[in-house]
């Protein structure tokens, strides 16, 4: 609140451009213990200084509670200034532009608010609204907001996907693989000053890793390629997944691709698992540490911020091999189905998913069999989690049939899921792809 107590005391507001601004002062007198409210509502069309609120009368303290000064212009700025004055010396009390529309509005907690033009506050005790600008996928331009004065940017990225390998093909009694599943990006979080930042900045969003041929008859898959990393500016990076291992037509192990890390990609499969991005952990990871893929059936490969390790396939393979999970960061591709010895099919598994530190609840494996079917898509990323993974394609033992597909990785990060062997001459599944990168500023 603003106190006048003497009879010389006075605000004013001088203006500088031939603009409407509608001033409304609300006041309350005490006299001695006398209370009395009063107004005043004033328009000022000039370049001038205009009283809005006038002197008590003597023995009289007046509280000025609410003074409000818009730009009523259609298109015309207008800067303006508040003052008051105890007769000899006068002192600023607000000073600025009020665009068209504009306006500033001291409370009775005596704090100076700014609004746009409708309505909403832009500075001050109750500065706002937050902008939200979300890349999904797809990388683009960041703009700072020029309706208000920002002063707090938070990002949040993850890097892509590795993409799924693709599957073997194979009709002998021998094993024969599916392909793993792609490791999961990274989730990384920057907080900055307003000020520190560029009008604009770039935003990146890392394309996700290819999903690797299926087998020609008879023959190996090929590997998944590794997810790209998601940039803001210079400022902020999240690293990708690295691609899941081909499915090979012998018994050789198969590697899912390591999740992304705090500092550096994962790698893509081998007879090991691909390495997670440093800093490395075979998991179960903290903080922003990258899972190793596994080789085996495992349900620790899931991280923290970094990203879920896929899906490998070990010697002999067993069913529902699942990807790796991450609290924050992208869920790895599941593996393929592979053959066994005999031949008989053995279930590719499910991708992982964000938001979990537990394996598998992706996007589910595809059906083995006569006609068996691609693994499902991860889900997309939002702003509480990343993209899933996607689950491993069905695989099977009927003669001249193809093995299935894997699921795409979800945007946001997801690993593909690994393809499932076919019967030669029928083909191996394709690997699927690894899911696009994400990002989302804050600004307010």
């Amino acid at each position: 609140m603003l106190l006048l107590t003497g009879t010389s005391e006075l605000v004013r507001v001088v203006t500088t451009t031939t603009t409407d601004i509608d001033v409304q002062a609300s006041w309350v007198d005490n006299a001695s213990g006398t209370i009395t409210p009063g107004r005043t509502n004033t328009l000022i069309t000039t370049a001038t200084t205009t009283t809005v609120v006038g002197s008590p009368a003597a023995s009289t303290q007046r509280t000025v509670a609410f003074l409000s000064i818009r730009n009523d212009h259609a298109s015309t700025t207008n800067n303006v200034t508040v003052l008051h004055t105890d007769g000899t010396t006068s002192v600023n009390m607000w000073k600025g532009d009020l665009a068209a529309g504009e306006s500033v509005v001291l409370n009775s907690e005596g704090e100076w608010n700014r609004y746009t033009t409708g309505g909403t506050p832009t500075s001050g005790a109750f500065a706002g609204p937050p902008d939200v600008q979300v890349f999904n996928g797809t990388g683009g331009t960041w703009t700072k907001p020029t309706g208000f004065t920002p002063k707090v940017v938070i990002v949040e990225l993850i890097g892509a996907g590795g993409g799924g390998g693709g599957g073997a093909s194979l009709a002998t009694a021998v094993v024969a693989k599916g392909g793993g599943g792609g490791g999961g990006g990274a989730w990384a979080r920057g907080v900055f000053q307003a000020s520190d930042l560029a009008a604009t900045e770039t935003v990146t969003c890392g394309t996700g890793g290819t999903g690797g041929n299926g087998a020609a008859a008879g023959g190996s898959g090929t590997d998944g390629g590794a997810g790209g990393n998601s940039t803001f500016g210079t400022w902020l990076t999240a690293y990708g997944g690295g691609g899941g291992r081909q499915g090979a037509n012998s018994a050789v192990v198969t590697g899912g691709g390591g999740g992304g890390g705090a500092s550096g990609a994962g790698a893509v499969g081998t007879t090991s698992g691909g390495a997670g991005g440093l800093p490395t952990s075979a998991g179960p990871g903290v903080a922003g540490q990258g899972i190793t893929g596994s080789v085996a059936v495992a349900t620790t490969h899931n991280g923290d911020f970094g990203g879920g390790g896929g899906a490998g396939s070990a010697n002999p393979p067993v069913a529902s091999s699942l990807g790796g999970s991450s609290n924050r960061g992208g869920g790895g591709g599941g593996a393929g189905g592979s053959h066994n010895a005999t031949p008989a099919n053995i279930a590719g598994g499910a991708g992982g998913r964000s938001g979990s530190y537990g394996a598998g609840g992706g996007g589910a494996a595809g059906t083995d069999g006569a006609a068996p079917t691609a693994g499902s898509a991860g889900s997309a990323a939002n702003s509480g989690r990343g993209g899933a993974g996607g689950g491993g394609g069905g695989t099977t033992v009927t003669a001249s049939t193809a093995g299935a597909a894997g699921g795409n990785g979800g945007v946001g990060g997801g690993g593909g899921g690994g393809g499932g062997v076919g019967m030669n001459p029928g083909v191996g599944g394709a690997g699927g792809a690894g899911g696009a990168g994400y990002c989302i500023v804050y600004t307010w």
